[in-house]
């Protein structure tokens, strides 16, 4: 049995030569078929939609990576826009604060010019270099000196009223008190009923004292003060103050009144130099 059974093992199957070569043919054949008539087509389809998942789960770790990358760069990107953007905002937020500041000054300036267009006198615009700290001094140094024509006890007046007058000249600046100084006076009327008095510094920017009026006098809160023009030194009809306090105290001579200069005297940056007509007249030979 053991002897037939050996030798008929050798005629039930083929070499594995001609196995390997009869396969090969079978799959060229199929290839061709294939090539032309395209009939695995849905074969194909079948085992991607089987194979997806396992492609899927291999790709997982690569997927992750690039994602990763991505996420980092774009991270550092929007780091640096953001940056940049911030720093381009405060750029810009520098260049609207100086365009205000340009603005105003431009108002002032306008306002200053529009002051001088209804003076008959000659002006000049000048502007702040220093202010004396000292609380019992308030004086402030401008960038106008004899070069330019300024004289001692020449008038300077802000867009809103006078400002004071220059007490010490040099040849390319000048110094000058302000009209709230406690050293200073200034002959002022007022404008409602023509009444003369002098307006005096306190020592204080926001008040003036008038302490030469009668308790009789015709003075209210509220009056404005011009300046007179005796004496030529300031030029008249100019605003000095405003009346803020009127008391009037029975058995006294002369009644307590105050008054808050016209000109903004702590925040003014440009003034205007005036040269009344009658300075001018003595300088002509």
């Amino acid at each position: 049995m053991s002897r037939s059974r050996e030798a008929t093992g050798p005629a039930r199957g083929l070499a594995p030569g001609p196995k390997l070569f009869l396969l090969a043919l079978l799959a060229a054949g199929l290839m061709i078929v294939d090539q032309r008539q395209q009939h695995l087509e849905t074969i194909r389809g079948a085992l991607s939609v089987l194979l997806f998942p396992l492609q899927a789960v291999v790709n997982l770790p690569f997927a992750t990576w690039h994602w990763a990358s991505d996420a980092t760069a774009s991270r550092e990107m929007l780091m640096e826009e953001l940056n940049r953007l911030r720093e381009d905002r405060l750029d810009l937020q520098v260049q609207v604060q100086r365009l205000a500041a340009l603005e105003a000054e431009n108002a002032r300036l306008r306002a200053m010019m529009g002051a001088s267009r209804q003076a008959a006198d000659r002006v000049l615009v000048a502007e702040l270099l220093a202010v004396d700290l000292d609380p019992f001094r308030h004086r402030f140094t401008v960038n106008k000196g004899t070069r330019h024509g300024v004289y001692v006890g020449q008038a300077l007046l802000d867009a809103n009223g006078v400002l004071g007058q220059v007490v010490r000249v040099q040849p390319l600046t000048s110094e000058a008190i302000m009209i709230s100084d406690a050293d200073h006076a200034l002959p002022v009327i007022v404008n409602r009923n023509g009444l003369r008095t002098i307006a005096m510094g306190t020592g204080d920017t926001e008040r003036l004292s008038l302490p030469f009026l009668p308790n009789s006098a015709d003075i209210e809160e509220g009056d404005l003060l011009v300046s007179s023009g005796l004496g030529g030194t300031f030029p008249s009809g100019y605003p000095v103050a405003t009346v803020r306090r009127v008391e009037r105290r029975p058995g006294e001579a002369f009644a307590e009144i105050s008054a808050e200069p016209a000109a903004a005297l702590l925040r003014a940056r440009e003034v205007l130099l005036v040269w009344t007509s009658r300075v001018e007249d003595d300088a002509d030979p």
